[in-house]
């Protein structure tokens, strides 16, 4: 499972004079990320500073972040601090900054920085990334009926049914849970059901 934002966003706000405009873009390569952080360089040449700060893999494998003319660690840093600290993957944050004449001070920038990022993701919300397996339920007309509300009690959906000489319901469970329910719908029903197992997908629920 990995945590990202619902969509790609643009927030903008002002502190002291300074215009602070965070991107958020969706990547799941370095490559990606770095080609989005040249693009919004070259979107705000004329901003003082853009600064940039990236995580990338399931479990933040790949960790980047630049200060790009701001004071060492009072910019990049601090905003991957936050996608660290909220767990989030496969995801560019690129601040821009048009500054307005009033310095912020190390501590100030490190607060508006971090700050603008941790708002634009308040903004946008965030999805969880899960692998579901499809799982085939075969069974005699009589079963129908006690095991469709059994999958509703276990707040499974059902994605399909087909109705020939037996039933076949068609449920997607999360691909981590699939063993213990097999287990349970086995136990359930007395071993009268046919579980077959199908194809995976990821799926993204929100948060």
């Amino acid at each position: 499972m990995t945590i990202t934002i619902k969509d790609d966003v643009i927030f903008e706000e002002e502190i002291k004079k300074s215009r602070f405009i965070c991107h958020l873009k969706r990547v799941t390569t370095e490559e990606a990320a770095r080609e989005f952080i040249n693009s919004i360089k070259k979107q705000h040449h004329k901003a003082n500073h853009n600064v940039s700060a990236f995580t990338i893999g399931d479990h933040q494998e790949i960790q980047r972040s630049s200060d790009d003319g701001e004071p060492s660690g009072t910019a990049g840093v601090p905003m991957l601090e936050i996608l660290k600290k909220r767990e989030l993957t496969n995801l560019v944050a690129v601040v821009t900054r048009y500054f307005g004449g009033i310095k912020l001070g190390a501590g100030g920038l490190i607060r508006a920085y971090a700050g603008s990022v941790n708002h634009a993701i308040d903004a946008v919300g965030l999805v969880k990334i899960v692998e579901q397996t499809q799982l085939d339920i075969d069974m005699d007309y009589g079963l129908f009926d006690n095991v469709s509300r059994y999958l509703t009690s276990a707040g499974l959906a059902i994605a399909d049914s087909v109705f020939t000489e037996k039933v076949v319901i068609t449920v997607f469970a999360d691909t981590a849970e699939l063993e213990q329910l097999k287990e349970d719908l086995t136990e359930q029903f007395h071993g009268k059901l046919e579980l077959t197992i199908g194809d995976k997908k990821l799926v993204e629920v929100a948060i």
